[in-house]
């Protein structure tokens, strides 16, 4: 994938891992692209050590990936913020 595809890939997946986090009010853009590239990379890191295809292209696994490791991405951000 190209720059333009990781930024709007990164964006939209950022963006419904906020939704689901409950913190879409609290995130702007950058943020919500920020955390969905980091969480694609997380979470296809993550499904390497168990055999799972990780981001592998524009598609529904990969944006499942995507969302799964930028959840848990924003779930470590809040538990250290407390």
């Amino acid at each position: 994938m190209g720059i333009l595809s990781w930024i709007v890939f990164g964006a939209l997946a950022g963006w419904l891992a906020s939704i689901i986090m409950g913190k879409n009010a609290s995130m702007g853009a950058f943020a919500n692209i920020a955390a969905g590239i980091a969480g694609a990379l997380l979470g296809g890191f993550l499904l390497s050590f168990v055999g799972i295809g990780g981001v592998s292209g524009f598609n529904i696994q990969s944006i499942v990936v995507a969302i799964a490791g930028a959840c848990l991405l924003l779930f470590i951000i809040d538990r250290f913020k407390k």
